[in-house]
């Protein structure tokens, strides 16, 4: 099978795109793995399938991790769709709206290139998960942005291991069976922080993670009474904003989240599998 697609990345957070809006692409979950493999296929931290909406929107978005693993949603992949989209029409459009697992999202292309995204709001907040790591003395935080985060605020970001730490975590038996994204963040000024992710599905760190950037900022904004937007460093070298409304913050109750940041193509080319 011979397949066009789209290499896009967001913050350094890469993605296979596929337009898929005649539903002819059929790949199983081992395909899905093989087109991300960076070695054996085009190389990915996930991959974008565009499909016709089903309930009102513009477009059905269907995200898969590297693994071939179906998701829920990705903050930053969904400004890549976003971004994808929009240029789907012509003229091109400002704004698109697309049906995820984790609700209809709306897309805002905006200045400088970057794409502004109206996310889902958050659930299943847990301000202390209980849970403790061997080496890790730090509070072990969790939130739903889309996808199942932990957060741990560190002062010592640039030298943690990332993998050690996250895959611990990941795996751990609180989490269980579908496992959880995990965030260190380190607090750099106000309003301003750092972060590093270890992504379910890729079982490594990845360069970013645009729902674990909210999941982060609302952590921040808890417990150090940061003020939207925040600023997020990212390990690929940009910097993102989270925008958000606090409705209960100490109860994890948020509205009009947003994540604001790049959403570039890199190249387009053809694959046979």
């Amino acid at each position: 099978m011979k397949l066009s697609f789209t290499k896009m990345n967001g913050a350094g957070n890469d993605f296979v795109v596929l337009d898929n809006r005649d539903l002819s692409i059929q790949l199983s979950k081992e395909q899905i793995a093989q087109l991300c493999h960076r070695q054996r296929g085009i190389g990915a931290d996930g991959l974008l399938a565009v499909e016709p909406a089903e309930q009102g929107a513009d477009y059905k978005f269907r995200y898969y991790n590297a693994d071939g693993g179906e998701a829920e949603m990705c903050g930053n992949g969904a400004r890549c769709f976003g971004a994808y989209t929009s240029q789907l029409s012509q003229p091109a459009a400002q704004q698109v709206s697309f049906e995820t697992i984790a609700g209809t999202l709306a897309a805002d292309m905006v200045s400088g290139g970057n794409v502004k995204i109206a996310m889902s709001n958050p659930f299943d907040f847990q301000l202390d998960t209980g849970v403790k790591i061997d080496g890790l003395d730090a509070v072990v935080r969790f939130i739903n942005t889309g996808v199942p985060h932990v957060v741990v605020f560190v002062e010592n970001l640039a030298e943690l291991d990332v993998v050690k730490f996250g895959a611990a975590i990941r795996y751990h038996e609180k989490f269980a069976p579908a496992g959880t994204n995990v965030n260190f963040a380190q607090v750099i000024g106000e309003n301003h922080i750092a972060i590093r992710t270890y992504e379910r599905g890729v079982e490594g760190e990845t360069l970013a993670c645009g729902t674990g950037m909210c999941a982060c900022a609302l952590f921040n904004h808890i417990l150090d009474g940061a003020s939207s937007p925040v600023k997020v460093d990212v390990a690929g070298g940009d910097t993102l904003e989270i925008g958000f409304e606090a409705v209960n913050a100490q109860q994890g109750e948020f509205v009009n989240v947003t994540l604001t940041g790049p959403a570039d193509f890199t190249y387009r080319g053809e694959i046979v599998i």
